[in-house]
Parts: structure tokens; C-alpha cells; sequence
């Protein structure tokens, strides 16, 4: 959306935050004159386009150029791409339909008792297609194109080879950013001004994070009937990934639970599209507001009561099984800092707890990994007289010596870290915290967080933004940045 805003602001393209699929008739004809110049009539198809949303904001037009003969603009790579793709959008929507010749062709045999099929397509005019082709090299047309040969209906065939292939079932994939604003619209909830920070928030509270999986190797059997002989093949291929993938955590699982259970009426996806219709309503003056909350509310409101006064904190426990060598219980469940392992009951004075590390969940840890996860701290050994270990904290993996914390990154793998890794970490973490200034009698050290580079200064975390070049802070950098942290902590004293 920062994208988008800034074409926007830069005069490139119209308001972005709409979901409105109209155009006015100044871009129709824009759209129109450029599509006759670069592809000629035959391209050229006037299209008047409805919205199927009922949420849809019909104050905005479509988004799309404000001068369609500018193909090309001066801002960086990622403008260019969008600016590219809002573009050829808005064109191809005044352009004919592409007619696409599809045939099925199929065979039957004496010998075989189903028949076989073949299903080929060709472009027989490119139409819309042709603004996405546009500079675009010729594929070649060989086996893989899709197309098949001239046959006639009765035509004997000689058989060549036949593969069989194994497949397995795959469940629906998880929803991605794009896909669930889809979703969204669908059922009416949201606005599109409102659908990004939706997504943030729901991540920012650890509800969803981005999968990071590859998925895993699986292999599958081919089987190849060529000469009469049928040759075994075993190939693999990756399954299981949930890369780039909107994954739900256990907080995220434990929260909607309990809301589920105890506002199953708000949860409703029909609930929430009545009320952006009832807000639509009220913009429109066919409803009072005090009238549309006050119903809400009336209900609402004694339920939240109840809720206080009688649930009993949600934590999504599950047990595990039992430690061999104590016979104590062990609880997967959710604590005050995330998901974690407990060996033991609550009352229990020597009850241990552990952090589940990320790959894991409350749902799908075993007791074998629980069990191991007990084990934590690892003492690795000692550096300059002072014991080194490694353990999870609330923020992940961290090396732990002589008082001080050293964060091992997300996807460390606690139980396969080094000392020697170790120790270059905390050298590492020794040379940042060497002071790289002194500003008013006090040193200025600096580091990279979680939330990114910053500088330390008397007790003040100060974060560095993009525009400085972190490893080459100038005097003058380092007191205009401590200088402006000043400023608005003053400033929020004030307020």
C-alpha cells in the first residue's frame, strides 16, 4: 500500500484505496486510444464493468493510470512493477476476449478397459492476452506446449509409451495475504481501506506469523509401459511448504477458541457484513447510529460481563504423556510469555517450565520433544572464566555468559549451537557494545535489536532509521538523532 501511496502522490496513478471496478469515461477513451494506436481495432472492446461486492466504495473510480500512454515512469523498481501491473489491468479490461480453441480428444482400446484422454488448447487469437505477451519472446512449441496433433475421428493410434503417474491428495493451501483479502471481500467484511492493517494487527499480536517452511521431500512411483515392458521409477518432489503462507500460532488457535466459544454471534462472518451494512445505512441516513449501537450494545454488553465473571482462562492444554524418569505429568499449554512445555502440576513445588521452540506448536509438539526441551540450559563450556550456555527465552534462542544476553537468532537450533559459535557471538556483542562516541558525559554504544539498529545513550534506546548509514554514523548524525529522541520524549511527558 506504501507503493501504491506514493504512485499516487507522485500523480501516477488514481485514489488507491477502492475496490470499485468502474471507470470514468475520460479513462475509457484513454484506455481506448491507447489500445488502437499499439494493437489496432480488432483489440479494442468498450467495456462497462458492475460491482458484484456489496461493500464496495463506489465514491472512487477504478484504480488506474492518470495518462495511459505513459508506459514507463522514473521511480524505483518496486513503482515500476506495480505501476506496470495497474497499467496493463486497466488496458486489458477495454481489450476483446482472447478465443482459445480447446480439444479433447478420446482414445479407446479392445485391450483397456477405460479410455484414455488428452486435452490440449491454442491460442487462436491472443486478444486482452496480447498486452501481457507484449515484449515477450516466442515461447517454443514443443511437447510441453500443450498442443496436440492433427487426428480424425476414428483414427487408428499407435502406442508409443504410456506413464503412470502416483499422486496424492493435497488439502487446501493456507491462505496468503493476497488470497484472504479475497476472502474478505467475498464475505463482505472490511474495507479495502481497512483489509492491510487488519492483517498487520492480527500479525503484530502473534495470532498469524508467515510460514517459512519448505515443506519435505516425498517421493512418488512412475511407471512407464514403452515396448511392452513396464519400467519403475521412484522421483520425489516437495511437499508440505507454507512458505510466503498466513499460518495460524497456538496463541492464535487459543485465542479464537475462547472467542469462538463465548461470542460465537460476533465471530459470525454474516455479523460483521451486516454491520458494514448497517454503517453504510447510517452514512446514508437511513439509520441512526445511536439506534444501530444501542442494539448491539444491549446485548453485548451483558455477555462481556458474564464472560469476566465466569470463563476460566483460556490456555489450550494439552496433555502430553508422562516423564519416564519423574512419572510427573507433562502439559503442553500456553503461558504469560507464549506456547510452553510444564513437567508437573501447578501446585507442585519443583514444577519446571520451557519455552517451545518456533516450528513447533501446542498442537503438535510430542512428549519425546517436550521431554528434551527440559534439558535447557545447555552449559557448552566457559569463556574467559565464566560459563556460556544456550536456552529459549520470550524472544527466542540466546547465549547466556558472564550476565549478559546475546540473542541466537529465530531459527537457531538450540541444541546444535557450538561453543565456538557462541563465543564469536559474544565477541561480536562485546565489540558493539564498545562505545563509538561520548555525547554530554555520556557514552554512545551502538546495536541491532528486534525492532532494528539503534544507538544506546545514558539508559536511552534511540532507533536509527534508513536514511543513515548505520556503520558510518557521523558526530553530526549521532546528535541530531539522540537530540530528536529528546525532543519527543519531551513532548510525550508534556501530553
Amino acid at each position: 500500500m506504501r507503493v501504491a501511496q506514493k504512485l499516487y502522490e507522485e500523480g501516477f496513478i488514481t485514489y488507491m484505496r477502492t475496490d470499485s471496478v468502474n471507470l470514468s469515461t475520460e479513462a475509457i477513451e484513454g484506455a481506448g486510444n491507447t489500445i488502437l494506436e499499439t494493437f489496432g481495432d480488432k483489440y479494442h472492446e468498450k467495456r462497462l464493468y458492475a460491482n458484484k461486492s456489496k461493500s464496495v466504495q463506489e465514491a472512487h473510480e477504478a484504480i488506474r493510470p492518470t495518462d495511459f500512454s505513459k508506459d514507463s515512469i522514473h521511480l524505483d523498481k518496486d513503482h515500476k512493477k506495480l505501476y506496470d501491473l495497474i497499467r496493463k489491468r486497466a488496458i486489458a479490461s477495454q481489450m476483446s476476449d482472447a478465443q482459445m480453441e480447446n480439444t479433447t480428444v478420446k482414445i479407446v482400446s479392445d485391450k483397456y478397459k477405460h479410455p484414455f484422454v488428452a486435452r490440449g488448447e491454442v491460442v487462436v487469437f491472443d486478444g486482452f492476452l496480447k498486452v501481457y505477451l507484449e515484449g515477450k519472446d516466442d515461447e517454443d512449441e514443443g511437447e510441453d506446449s500443450g498442443l496436440l496433433p492433427q487426428l480424425l475421428k476414428g483414427e487408428k493410434l499407435y502406442l508409443e509409451n504410456i506413464t503412470a503417474t502416483e499422486r496424492f491428495s493435497k488439502p487446501a493451501p493456507r491462505y496468503s495475504e493476497a488470497s484472504l483479502v479475497k476472502k474478505m471481500e467475498e464475505l463482505g467484511i472490511g474495507r479495502p481501506s481497512t483489509y492491510a492493517p487488519t492483517i498487520s494487527t492480527i500479525q503484530n499480536r502473534g495470532y498469524i506469523e508467515k510460514g517459512d517452511s519448505e515443506g519435505i521431500e516425498r517421493e512418488y512411483l512412475e511407471l512407464i509401459l514403452e515396448d511392452g515392458k513396464i519400467k519403475e521409477g521412484t522421483l520425489s518432489e516437495k511437499t508440505g511448504s507454507n512458505r510466503g503462507r498466513l499460518v495460524p500460532t497456538s496463541v492464535g488457535r487459543v485465542v479464537n477458541n475462547f472467542l469462538v466459544s463465548h461470542f460465537k454471534d460476533i465471530l459470525d462472518y454474516n455479523f460483521t457484513a451486516k454491520v458494514e451494512q448497517d454503517f453504510d445505512n447510517i452514512a446514508k441516513g437511513g439509520e441512526s447510529w445511536v439506534d444501530m449501537i444501542k442494539s448491539f450494545y444491549g446485548d453485548f454488553h451483558p455477555n462481556v460481563k458474564r464472560v469476566e465473571d465466569t470463563a476460566e482462562r483460556e490456555s489450550g492444554e494439552r496433555v502430553l504423556g508422562k516423564d519416564p524418569k519423574t512419572g510427573k505429568q507433562v502439559i503442553a499449554r500456553l503461558g504469560r510469555y507464549g506456547p510452553m512445555v510444564q513437567l508437573g502440576h501447578r501446585d507442585d513445588e519443583d514444577i519446571k517450565h520451557a519455552s517451545i521452540i518456533k516450528g513447533k506448536a501446542i498442537e503438535t509438539i510430542t512428549l519425546e520433544e517436550a521431554l528434551r526441551l527440559f534439558e535447557l540450559p545447555r552449559v557448552l563450556g566457559t569463556y574467559k572464566d565464566e560459563e556460556v550456555k544456550v536456552n529459549i527465552g520470550r524472544y527466542g534462542p540466546y547465549v547466556h555468559h558472564n550476565g549478559k544476553f546475546v540473542s541466537l537468532g529465530k531459527q537457531a537450533d538450540v541444541f546444535s549451537v557450538t561453543l565456538e559459535d557462541s563465543i564469536e557471538l559474544i565477541k561480536q556483542k562485546e565489540k558493539e557494545n564498545q562505545p563509538i562516541t561520548n555525547y554530554k558525559g555520556h557514552d554512545v554504544t551502538k546495536g541491532v535489536g528486534r525492532f532494528g539498529p539503534f544507538l544506546k545513550w545514558d539508559g536511552i534506546y534511540v532507533n536509527v532509521n534508513k536514511k543513515y548509514d548505520f556503520e558510518n554514523l557521523s558526530e553530526s548524525d549521532i546528535e541530531t538523532l539522540i537530540e530528536t529522541k529528546l525532543k519527543k520524549r519531551g513532548a510525550n511527558k508534556k501530553k
